[in-house]
C-alpha cells in the first residue's frame, strides 16, 4: 500500500519526531492520558467478576474494579514494552499503570501512540526494566486534531488486523510443520523404512506393531542410565575455581548441549555423586511440572549433571545415540503421562522408569538409514519453519513501522478510511 505524505510539514524540535504535519501540535504524552498506579489485587481476587489485567492481558478476576471506560495500560516494572488497550470495568496489577484518556483524545489513537514510545530509552533499570510516570508523561508526541486521531486509529485498526491475520496464518503453519515433523520422524523410528516389511506386535500399547526383525527391549539393556547431584553451595571447595562442566535441567531446552554455565571442582566430582558423562549421550529432564520434564537433548561435551537430569549413554553397538535420541523425543508425552500417574514419584521421572522404558531397536544397518532420513526430513522441516518465522518477523516489522509512520504524520491516511 502506497500512502501520500501531508501537503506541508514543520520542524517539531524533537529529534525522534523530525518533521510533523503543519497543522499538528507537539505536546507531551500527558496531553493524551493521565497515568495512574495499579494496585495489588490479592485481597479482592475471586473466581469470577471483573478482569484483573497484567502485562499479558487478563489473568484473574476481582470483586471490585479500578476503572470503567477506555484506558491504555502501560508496564511499570518488568514487561514495560507491551501497552494494552482496554474498555470497560477492570482492575490492573501494581506492576502496571492504567490511564484516563483526555476528553478530546481518541483512546485507540492514544494506544497506538503508546506503542511507538521508545521504552528502552526511558527504562531506569537494565536488570529489571522499569518506567516512571514522570518519564512517560513527559514523552513528546505529535498530536493531530481529534477527527484525524479517529481516522488514524480506524486505519491502523484495519491494517494491523490484516497483518495480525497473516501472522496468525504463519504461526498455524509452524504448528502444522511441527506436528508433521514429529509424525514422520515418529513413523520412521517405530515403523522403519520399508512400508511392505512384515510386522509383529510389540506388546506395548503406544508403540503398536513394529517390523518383524526389530528387537523390543528395555532401554537399560542397551544403555547406561543415571543422574547426578548439586554439590553443597556453602562448600567453596566444590565450586571455587572449578573447571569441570556441571549442567542443570535448563539445558534440555536446547537441541544440543555444547557448553556449560557452571563448573565444579575435582573434589566435588569425587565426593558428591557426580557421574562423568562422555559424549555423545542423551540428557532427559526428570523433575518439575513445567515442560522440561521429559524433554531430551544431545550431550556433545564431557560433563556432569545435577539431580534433575538423567543421562542415557548407549553401552553397545546395538543402538546408535542419534536413533535413541529420536525415540526419546517421540516418547515425551508417554514419559510425562507415566510420571503423573501418582504415588511418591508424581511429577518426576525416575531412572528406573527410563531404564524399563521399552524401545524398538532395528538392525544396525537400518538404524543408519533411519538416521540419515530423519536428518534430511528434519532439515527440510526446519527450513520451512525458518521461512515462516522470517515472514512473521517481516510482518511484525511492517506493523511497527506502519504504526510509527501514522502516529508521527509521516503518512497521510485520511483518504484511506471512510469519514
Amino acid at each position: 500500500m502506497s500512502l501520500p505524505r501531508y501537503p506541508d510539514y514543520k520542524g517539531s524540535g524533537v529529534a525522534w519526531l523530525g518533521q510533523v504535519p503543519g497543522h499538528w501540535d507537539v505536546s507531551s504524552f500527558k496531553r493524551l492520558v493521565d497515568i495512574q498506579n495499579g494496585a495489588d489485587h490479592k485481597h479482592i481476587e475471586q473466581d469470577s467478576g471483573y478482569p484483573v489485567i497484567g502485562s499479558g492481558g487478563p489473568f484473574a478476576f476481582a470483586s471490585e474494579y479500578m476503572f470503567d471506560g477506555e484506558s491504555v495500560l502501560l508496564g511499570r516494572k518488568g514487561t514495560i514494552d507491551r501497552p494494552l488497550y482496554v474498555s470497560g470495568k477492570f482492575w490492573t496489577v501494581d506492576t502496571m499503570y492504567w490511564t484516563k484518556i483526555a476528553p478530546d483524545v481518541c483512546g485507540r489513537f492514544a494506544y497506538y501512540v503508546a506503542l511507538d514510545i521508545p521504552f528502552a530509552y526511558y527504562s531506569t533499570n537494565t536488570a529489571l526494566p522499569s518506567m516512571t510516570k514522570g518519564a512517560l508523561h513527559a514523552h513528546l508526541i505529535a498530536r493531530p486534531p481529534l477527527l484525524e486521531q479517529t481516522q488514524i486509529a480506524a486505519f491502523l485498526d484495519r491494517e494491523t488486523a490484516k497483518i495480525d491475520a497473516l501472522v496468525a496464518e504463519q504461526r498455524r503453519l509452524m504448528e502444522l510443520l511441527k506436528e508433521k515433523r514429529q509424525a514422520v520422524i515418529s513413523h520412521a523410528v517405530t515403523k522403519g523404512q520399508n512400508p511392505g516389511a512384515p510386522m509383529k506386535a510389540s506388546g506395548i500399547e503406544w508403540l503398536g506393531d513394529v517390523p518383524e526383525q526389530w528387537d523390543v527391549v528395555p532401554a537399560k539393556f542397551v544403555a547406561r542410565i543415571g543422574n547426578g547431584s548439586t554439590p553443597n553451595r556453602d562448600t567453596p571447595d566444590y565450586w571455587l575455581d572449578g573447571n569441570y562442566p556441571w549442567l542443570s535441567s535448563t539445558v534440555v531446552n536446547n537441541d544440543q548441549v555444547t557448553e556449560a554455565d557452571e563448573f565444579v571442582t575435582a573434589r566435588a566430582l569425587s565426593q558428591c555423586h557426580l557421574p562423568i558423562v562422555y559424549p555423545p549421550a542423551i540428557l532427559i529432564g526428570i523433575t518439575g511440572q513445567g515442560r522440561t520434564r521429559g524433554m531430551a537433548a544431545t550431550l556433545l561435551i564431557e560433563a556432569t549433571i545435577n539431580q534433575h537430569i538423567a543421562f542415557v549413554k548407549p553401552i553397545s553397538e546395538r543402538v546408535d545415540v542419534l536413533l535413541l535420541r529420536r525415540v526419546f523425543d517421540m516418547a515425551y508425552p508417554y514419559l510425562r503421562r507415566d510420571s503423573d500417574a501418582g504415588g511418591s514419584t508424581k511429577g518426576a521421572i525416575t531412572c528406573s522408569q527410563i531404564g524399563n522404558f521399552k524401545i524398538a531397536v532395528p538392525p544396525r544397518g537400518e538404524q543408519l538409514e533411519i538416521i540419515a532420513r530423519t536428518k534430511r526430513l528434519s532439515f527440510e522441516f526446519d527450513t520451512l519453519t525458518a521461512e515462516a518465522q522470517r515472514a512473521i518477523d517481516l510482518l511484525q516489522e511492517r506493523r511497527t513501522a506502519l504504526i510509527s509512520a501514522a502516529v508521527t504524520g509521516q503518512i497521510d491516511v485520511r483518504g484511506a478510511v471512510a469519514v
